[in-house]
């Protein structure tokens, strides 16, 4: 993915017809993520999949990069807005349950996003932007470091959600944030892990 996160790049962004040709292009990007990585697909395929031209897909998208910048965009606005409050929510493991859910409602396509051929490169664009939001943190000599309680926080977040989204019965929302609480968050502020047993594993 390129450095920063780009908005649809038509001007004519509020026609009907380019409207649909972009949702076309990003569902078909989304399809093709399913089977292949990011540098097996051409935009020869893309064009193919979502129906149109091939030209036409440039007036649109300069690159496949672009295209899949346009269709992460609003997804990791969204999920960085829900996990960075947990480092200073009084109440996180709420704060979780709604990434979790959030997540959980949108599964097929950040399945595609974080197990299939584009998550190397969303991973690291979702660090990048976590790791500006610590750098701009009003209190720079917090301990441990804002920054890297961020990077460590983001790191964190999108591994559990990979491994989430790749089991085949996967735990529940309640289940997964209490592991997201133990393992991530309680560290991240500073708080003491409860001394528990061992929860038996699930057959």
């Amino acid at each position: 993915m390129s450095n920063k996160i780009f908005l649809p790049h038509l001007s004519t962004a509020s026609d009907a017809r380019a409207v649909r040709t972009r949702e076309a292009l990003r569902l078909a990007l989304l399809e093709l993520l399913e089977v292949k990585s990011l540098e097996q697909i051409t935009i020869r395929d893309i064009a193919a999949k979502a129906g149109i031209g091939y030209t036409t897909f440039f007036r649109h998208h300069p690159t496949k990069e672009s295209l899949l910048d346009d269709l992460a965009a609003a997804q990791l606005r969204r999920l960085i807005t829900l996990v960075m409050p947990m480092l200073n929510s009084q109440d996180a493991k709420a704060a979780s349950e709604s990434l979790f859910r959030y997540v959980d409602e949108e599964r097929a396509l950040w399945s595609t996003l974080l197990t299939g051929g584009a998550a190397g490169a969303l991973r690291l664009e979702f660090l990048r932007i976590c790791q500006e939001i610590g750098e701009s943190w009003p209190n720079p000599n917090t301990w441990p470091p804002a920054d890297v309680t961020t990077q460590l926080v983001a790191s964190s977040t999108v591994e559990l959600l990979a491994w989430w989204l790749r089991q085949s019965k996967p735990i529940s929302v309640e289940e997964l944030s209490e592991i997201y609480d133990h393992l991530v968050v309680m560290p991240a502020q500073g708080r003491a892990a409860p001394s528990t047993a061992a929860k038996p594993r699930r057959k």
